[in-house]
């Protein structure tokens, strides 16, 4: 056979393919990378501002909340004073002078409600520029207010209700909002309305300061745009505004436009009639002040107020466009700094390779006894003429012993995949659990050690019942998910033949004991909660006691010392029970939690398990999740040693 004469450079040629191969593939990379980190970054900045408003909100409705809150806690003081109704200024006084919130606050009796009075009775207090509490007698010929609007409305409406902005006589400048709440005597008729003023000044400060705060930004220093938010009335006036002069008197929803979509600008302002919420969307743009925007928008709580931040969309843009351009250069960069060293590294490993070529091509078509070639030098390319002969030797048992090697693994790893999925499949995952009730609100999550684990958790609701219960099986892997799946079993089963925790405790205690030759135990804490009266009956088993969350108090619940289910046939298991209130929380989890180690062996421990309970928002799904962060902050690198899994339910209206 005539020998080929091979002239061109192997490095360069390979060199060459790499780079285009790398120049096509990184180019479009680059190019989905840029549009990627565009959109994702305008989509994380719109949620910023989302958040900035939702941040506004909660502020704007806690002031109202300690208003409204000041005027209903003293309700009962009023009613019981009807009869001496000069000890009613001093209630009055009590109230501004206890809530700086309040401007002033009137008691405005119905007409000749007391004879000796007159007409018009208003026990009245106020707030001077000084800070002072002075109080008079409100209610005249001049000043009648038995025929004002708003005191007619609140009579008619006879609940509690926050009245439309207002100028009053004292302060013509400052809009006021009150909060109206009604009187009634001991026979339940209306006698009076009680209305608590308060400044809106306080909205715009709240609003100034987190505008400032977005405002302030780096990546918004560079940019000429800047962006305000307001608070509308239903009609979209202005409630608050930078420009004073707009207040009662602009409305926001003249300014509002379409772009590209017909009709956009009529739904959204019919949504912020109704009262809904944006929830974030960005896609929606609008012209608003003749400018491309993103309006978002959410009701201010207990009002027909609308909170509304337009934001620029250039704003939303301009962060995600320098970035991804930012990206598309490093990448183009890098490009070009592998395409050097892999000419270098490729030409220069090329020229010993040759010697071996034949070879490899007489070994590739199953040759394996072909002579090797000799080389001189003791370096890798000796050491990879060594590893060929090796090759040859071993090369047949090899494949076959990892043919063999490969179908078991793979084998293995499906049946584990399939096991995962099916004890998964067997635990509540669809949230929320109950979405047609509203007393209650329920999350859990289990993450296992391995590919299976022995931790369960498991609820239904049954005759107005809500049976729950989360356990830990000893040991882990296989033989622990067998025994959780066994348990899990064991719950729905004697919970449909009673309502006892500690017989249905019982019952799953009996059946693990009865053939128990591993020796395998679960822990466990099965509870009843009553959906009518919101009794909790439960009963523990060697489990670790449940967090409760009530009052803004966080405690252990009291738990008897009970053995695991498991352990020993015949044990009489206790039932123990206490009182849930609207508003309250129990949060339950395995050992996993309280156990989870750092790199340093540490555990995470129980001190932090209620530092995180206590600053967590206060909700089951808000509630792990935090858990779940500082877990993971905590253990760092370190492996996870055991399951984990966490379940918790709030009592969320009694009334529902």
């Amino acid at each position: 056979m005539k020998e080929k004469k091979y002239n061109r450079s192997f490095a360069v040629r390979l060199s060459r393919w790499v780079m285009l191969v790398m120049l096509v593939m990184m180019t479009v990379l680059a190019f989905l990378i840029y549009d990627n980190v565009r959109t994702t970054l305008a989509q994380v900045t719109g949620n910023n501002f989302h958040s900035s408003m939702l941040s506004s909100d909660r502020a704007i409705r806690d002031v109202m909340s300690d208003v409204s809150v000041a005027v209903r806690n003293n309700i009962f003081d009023i009613e019981s004073n009807l009869g001496q109704p000069d000890r009613l200024m001093d209630v009055v006084r009590r109230m501004v002078d206890g809530n700086p919130r309040i401007r002033s606050c009137g008691i405005s009796f119905v007409e000749n409600y007391y004879p000796q009075k007159g007409r018009w009775f208003c026990p009245y207090a106020m707030r001077n520029d000084s800070m002072q509490v002075e109080t008079r007698l409100l209610g005249s010929a001049d000043n009648d207010y038995l025929t004002n609007e708003w005191f007619q409305e609140a009579v008619a409406k006879d609940s509690a209700a926050w009245s439309k902005p207002f100028f009053d006589g004292e302060d013509a400048e400052t809009p006021l909002v009150a909060y109206m709440y009604p009187v009634h005597d001991s026979n339940g008729r209306l006698v009076a309305v009680v209305g608590a003023d308060l400044s809106l000044d306080f909205m715009t400060r709240i609003l100034l300061e987190q505008d400032s705060i977005i405002n302030s930004e780096p990546w918004l220093k560079t940019s000429e745009e800047i962006f305000c938010s307001y608070v509308l009335s239903s009609d979209g006036t202005y409630i608050t505004h930078p420009d004073e002069r707009r207040i009662q008197k602009g409305n926001f929803y003249v300014h509002i436009k379409d772009v590209k979509q017909p009709g956009l600008a009529a739904e959204v302002i019919a949504n912020m009639r109704k009262g809904e919420k944006s929830w974030g969307e960005t896609a929606r743009v609008l012209l608003v002040n003749r400018k491309k925007t993103c309006l978002y928008y959410s009701p201010v709580t207990g009002t027909d107020w609308m909170l509304a931040v337009p934001v620029p969309k250039s704003l939303l843009d301009s962060f995600g466009v320098v970035t991804g351009l930012g990206i598309m250069i490093v990448i183009l960069f890098m490009l070009m700094v592998t395409y050097l060293v892999c000419y270098i590294t490729i030409r220069r490993t090329a020229k010993p390779l040759k010697l071996l070529a034949e070879t490899a091509d007489s070994v590739a078509q199953g040759r394996f006894d072909t002579p090797l070639p000799t080389i001189k030098h003791r370096d890798e390319i000796c050491q990879l003429r060594d590893s060929f002969e090796n090759m040859q030797h071993s090369l047949t048992n090899y494949v076959e012993e990892l043919k063999n090697t490969t179908m078991a693994k793979a084998s293995i790893e499906n049946e584990l995949k399939i096991a995962h999925s099916i004890q998964m499949s067997m635990l509540p995952k669809t949230y929320p659990a109950f979405p047609e009730r509203h007393d209650i609100d329920i999350y859990g999550q289990v993450k296992p050690a391995k590919a299976v684990g022995g931790d369960l958790y498991d609820f239904f609701i049954r005759d107005e019942k809500l049976f729950f219960c989360i356990g830990d099986v000893s040991g882990k892997g296989v033989p622990a998910s067998l025994v959780m799946a066994v348990s899990r079993s064991l719950f729905r089963n004697t919970a449909a033949h009673t309502v006892e925790p500690q017989q249905m405790v019982k019952g799953i205690n009996e059946s693990l004991s009865a053939q128990n030759d591993t020796n395998m135990f679960v822990t466990l804490f099965v509870g009843v909660l009553d959906l009518q009266t919101f009794t909790l009956d439960y009963c523990n088993a060697g489990h670790d006691s449940p967090v409760m969350i009530a009052d803004g108090e966080v405690t252990m619940l009291p738990c008897d010392s009970n053995i695991p289910a498991g352990v020993m046939s015949g044990w009489e298991f206790t039932r123990q029970q206490t009182q849930m209130k609207t508003g309250s929380s129990i949060f339950l989890y395995t050992d996993g939690l309280n156990e989870a180690e750092d790199i340093s062996h540490r555990q995470f421990g129980m001190t932090r398990v209620v530092e995180t309970v206590q600053t967590a928002e206060n909700t089951p799904q808000q509630l792990i999740d935090s858990m779940t962060e500082a877990v993971r902050q905590f253990v760092g690198q370190a492996e996870q040693s055991d399951d984990l899994t966490m379940l918790a339910i709030k009592v969320t209206n009694k009334d529902a």
